[in-house]
């Protein structure tokens, strides 16, 4: 009985994959950081905004293809990940040279796998809190709706501002939420740059300039997502609107069986 042949994937094809899903999770966080943004624009922008999101042309089948594009580019990342560092380490073996190389490579370069990994589980428990909404509390019980504007008609839909101010009152998760987009940070300021050098595409003359562009996002993506939770945790922002919405949403109850009777 012949043993089933392995699939070997060519170092080159690793780094393009890698390299290819890498880009496209990189732009869907940045397009994701400017949409979170439109939370200091006020409840009406950021809540029309998620109506938005949730019936784009297609609903609900585009929002799904997104989704799964999104999934299948961050699996295949993180595998390339996992057979590129096996495939270095092995060739690495015990050449001193290669050693002394990684001893003087970036602090960022150095703990890819470690930030990888933690974001990898961040992902997961930001997913359960704000897309299904069921951790650390069931915000679909707790959180009503919000009138919004949809082509001149009123609507109501899920208040999704009033979802991220009670989410980043919480201490605790702000400051997980703040560490965790920290090391994003760390992980995009030499992904993006190692990026170009994965396709071949970086040089000598560029690699200080990608380096510099590369940190320069990482940045700009720390401060445009850590900026919601601090600025609820240390300015109060949203939290008089969450406490009028919550007193309407106690109240709502007691009027409807007030008018059934």
């Amino acid at each position: 009985m012949s043993d089933v042949p392995k699939v070997v994937i060519p170092s080159l094809a690793k780094k393009y994959l890698m390299a290819g899903s890498g880009l496209v999770l990189v732009l869907f966080v940045l397009g994701h950081m400017l949409g979170n943004l439109q939370f200091f624009l006020g409840p009406e922008v950021i809540n029309a905004y998620a109506y938005h999101l949730h019936h784009l042309p297609g609903h609900p089948v585009t929002l799904w293809i997104i989704r799964l594009i999104l999934l299948t580019c961050l699996v295949v990342h993180v595998w390339m990940a996992v057979l590129l560092t096996i495939e270095n380490k092995h060739a690495r073996g015990n050449d001193s040279y290669a050693q002394k190389h990684s001893n003087v490579a970036s602090y960022a370069a150095r703990t890819m796998p470690v930030t990888g990994v933690v974001l990898l589980l961040f992902i997961i428990l930001h997913i359960l809190q704000f897309t299904t909404r069921v951790v650390p509390e069931d915000y679909n019980a707790t959180i009503g709706e919000a009138p919004i504007e949809v082509a001149h008609v009123q609507i109501e839909f899920f208040d999704v501002f009033a979802m991220m101010v009670k989410g980043f009152s919480d201490p605790l998760f702000a400051g997980i939420y703040i560490i965790a987009v920290g090391l994003l940070c760390m992980h995009l300021s030499h992904g993006v740059s190692s990026m170009f050098q994965s396709i071949g595409w970086r040089n000598e003359i560029w690699r200080k300039r990608l380096h510099c562009i590369a940190l320069l996002y990482g940045w700009v993506v720390f401060l445009g997502f850590a900026a919601i939770p601090f600025s609820v945790l240390a300015f109060g922002h949203g939290k008089e609107y969450l406490a009028d919405k919550e007193a309407q949403w106690a109240a709502a109850p007691a009027v409807t069986t007030e008018i059934s009777h």
